[in-house]
C-alpha cells in the first residue's frame, strides 16, 4: 500500500506538469494570432524585424530563418556524425571488443557526460578562429555549428548503436561464417542490417538532441538571421534565438511572442521525434 501511496501521486504530478507545460506554451505562442492578429504568412517569412517602428512598416517577426536554420545544422550534423557513430560501434562490438570496452566505450562515455557549455567554448576558442584564418569569413558558421553539434551527438548513435549490435543472437554471426562470409561480409550484410531499428533510434534521438541544443551552438554560429546559403556565414536556430532575445523583451509583446511561438515548435517537434522512435521501434519488430 505504501508503495502505490507513492508512486501514483508521483505519476499523476508528473502527467499534470506535462500537461501544464502544454498548455501554457500553446497559449502564450498562439497568442501571436489571437492576441496580434498575425498573419501565418508573415510568421513563415523571412522578415525579422521585431523592433521596426510603425513608421517604417511596423514590425514582422518572421521564423523560417530559425526554423530552416535548425534543420539544417541539425540534419548535417546527424548526416556528419552516424558513419563515425557506427563505425566506433562496431569496432566495440566486432572488431576489437576488448580494446573498445577498456579505451574507447570510457572516452565516448566521457564526450557524453561533457557539459556543453564546454564544446561551446572549444568551439570558440579553436574551431572558429581555425575557420576563419584557413577557410575565409568571420569563423562563426554553419561549418562550426555542425562540426560542434556533430561531436557532441555522436556519442548518442555509437552508444544505442553498440547496445543494438551486441544484442543480436550469435547464432547469426555463426551462421554468417558457416556460409563462407568474411568478417567484413558479415559486419555489412548481416549485422548492420540487423540492427537497424536500434541504429535508426540511435540516429532519431541524437537528432533530436542536436535540434534542441541551444548554448554550444549559440557560442559559434553568429546568430544573425541568414538563410544558410553557404557554410561560411553566420545563422540562427530556433533555440538560439529564443535564449538571445527573451531576455530584453517585454512580457505579452508581440516579439515576447514570437519566442514563445518558437518555443511552441520546439515542443511540437519534440513531440513528432518521439512518435519517430516508437515508429521505428514498430517497424522494426515488424520487420
Amino acid at each position: 500500500m505504501l508503495g502505490y501511496g507513492l508512486t501514483y501521486p508521483a505519476a499523476a504530478l508528473t502527467v499534470i506538469t506535462t500537461l501544464a507545460i502544454i498548455a501554457f506554451l500553446t497559449w502564450k505562442g498562439l497568442s501571436l494570432f489571437f492576441v496580434h492578429k498575425v498573419p501565418l504568412s508573415n510568421v513563415f517569412s523571412t522578415a525579422w524585424h521585431p523592433e521596426r517602428p510603425l513608421s517604417e512598416g511596423g514590425p514582422q517577426v518572421g521564423i523560417l530563418n530559425f526554423l530552416y536554420g535548425s534543420i539544417v545544422v541539425s540534419v548535417l550534423s546527424a548526416l556528419l556524425a552516424t558513419p563515425f557513430g557506427i563505425a566506433v560501434a562496431v569496432f566495440i562490438s566486432e572488431i576489437a571488443p576488448q580494446v573498445g570496452q577498456r579505451v574507447l566505450q570510457p572516452v565516448i562515455e566521457l564526450l557524453a557526460g561533457i557539459p556543453s557549455v564546454v564544446y561551446g567554448y572549444v568551439g570558440l576558442s579553436v574551431l572558429v578562429p581555425f575557420i576563419r584564418h584557413y577557410l575565409g569569413g568571420t569563423g562563426f558558421s554553419l561549418l562550426a555549428g555542425v562540426l560542434v553539434l556533430a561531436v557532441m551527438i555522436l556519442p548518442t548513435i555509437a552508444s544505442v548503436s553498440t547496445d543494438s549490435l551486441r544484442a543480436l543472437s550469435h547464432i547469426l554471426r555463426e551462421t554468417a561464417y558457416a556460409l563462407g562470409a568474411t568478417r567484413w561480409q558479415m559486419i555489412r550484410l548481416v549485422l548492420i542490417p540487423a540492427a537497424r531499428t536500434g541504429i535508426l533510434t540511435g540516429v532519431v534521438l541524437a537528432l533530436a538532441r542536436a535540434f534542441g541544443e541551444a548554448l554550444a551552438v549559440q557560442m559559434v554560429i553568429g546568430n544573425i538571421p541568414n538563410l544558410p546559403t553557404s557554410f561560411l556565414i553566420p545563422i540562427i536556430t530556433l533555440t538560439s534565438g529564443i535564449t538571445m532575445y527573451m531576455g530584453n523583451t517585454v512580457q505579452g509583446s508581440l516579439w515576447s511572442d514570437a519566442l514563445w511561438f518558437m518555443g511552441l515548435i520546439l515542443l511540437i517537434t519534440s513531440f513528432l521525434f518521439i512518435i519517430l522512435v516508437r515508429f521505428v521501434g514498430k517497424w522494426g519488430v515488424a520487420k
